[in-house]
């Protein structure tokens, strides 16, 4: 009769089991959610052919610059469900994604801070859709190295050609959620705001006095005086070249902040570094600030109060560079 070997069995309980069942099942939670709390970051590195057709790498070369200089300020911001995002304001408020106008040669600085929770990335692009052909130099961050939340940074672009141009989260899809404003960029100056070239430093210096005044019921603006009173929004001339300051004291009851503008009517245009105070960050009342700065290009500018809507109300006057 043939003998028969027993075999090993090796039995588990259904106790340890269970614990097993239990442990894999709490790895996958806690992966799963370290992987989609942090889903910008992982789609934030694009594979190499997926960057490669992502935009044109071809970009204008800078023109003359003018000495024009544009400050922008911008924010990211999100909705509360993070389906929408923009610069500055959601859609529908005011300074939603707003648009820049500027012509061939003029300088925008971008300062642009992250206000989300998401991470977000800077750049402007001539394509009218994607994340691509960024041109260099207007970077602020990237999509592999993103800033968080609370984190900020500078960045310059230079107009190169006419047309429309577009800044951008760099990280893809968050420009087809909303992150998307227009840059306007109009022929280079003949004449009107900027007409050729700033000349070298002449060593005359003149110094002005622009003070914030209102009307009692707030409705009228201006400077020094009010409209049909002596001094009211003063003319200033000067020549390229020459240096200028001036003193601004807030005189009224409301905030006010300076600046030099191509563009009364946009209060983002200011130029040469002649800001005092700013909307951000304006002069209360009876604060006083003093800017110096040196004229640029010839042409005609204006010195406004920057705080949006006081340039309309009246606070405004000529700045002739000759």
């Amino acid at each position: 009769m043939t003998e028969i070997n027993p075999q090993t069995v090796y039995r588990t309980t259904p106790a340890r089991t269970g614990k097993m069942m239990v442990i894999m099942l709490g790895i996958c939670i806690v992966g799963g959610a370290i992987f989609f709390s942090m889903w910008d970051y992982w789609i934030s590195e694009p594979a190499p052919v997926v960057a490669m057709m992502a935009g044109s790498s071809d970009h204008a070369a800078p023109a003359a610059q003018t000495g024009v200089t544009i400050t922008s300020d911008l924010s990211f911001i999100e909705s509360s469900d993070f389906r929408t995002l923009a610069f500055n304001s959601l859609p529908g408020e005011p300074d939603n994604n707003p648009t820049i106008n500027m012509n061939v040669g003029d300088k925008v600085v971008f300062n642009v801070i992250n206000d989300g929770k998401s991470f977000h990335s800077f750049g402007v692009t001539k394509d009218a859709e994607g994340f691509g052909g960024i041109i260099p130099g207007s970077e602020v961050a990237t999509a592999s190295n993103p800033l968080k939340a609370g984190e900020s940074g500078s960045s310059e672009f230079v107009a190169g050609e006419e047309g429309t141009y577009y800044y951008i989260c760099t990280v893809p899809g968050h420009r087809e959620q909303g992150m998307v404003g227009e840059i306007i960029i109009g022929p280079a100056q003949g004449g009107g705001a900027s007409s050729g070239v700033a000349a070298a430093p002449t060593g005359v210096s003149h110094d002005f006095t622009l003070d914030f005044v209102e009307s009692d019921d707030f409705r009228t603006l201006a400077f020094n005086a009010l409209p049909g009173e002596d001094g009211n929004n003063p003319e200033i001339r000067v020549n390229s070249g020459d240096e200028v300051t001036v003193n601004s004291s807030n005189l009224g009851k409301s905030f006010h902040a300076f600046g030099v503008v191509t563009n009364p009517e946009d209060f983002n245009s200011i130029i040469w570094d002649s800001e005092i105070a700013s909307m951000s960050s304006p002069l209360k009342s009876g604060e006083g600030g003093s800017v110096t700065f040196t004229a640029g290009a010839p042409g005609t500018y204006y010195y406004i109060c920057t705080v949006p809507g006081h340039a309309l109300q009246g606070m405004q006057g000529n700045f002739i560079v000759e």
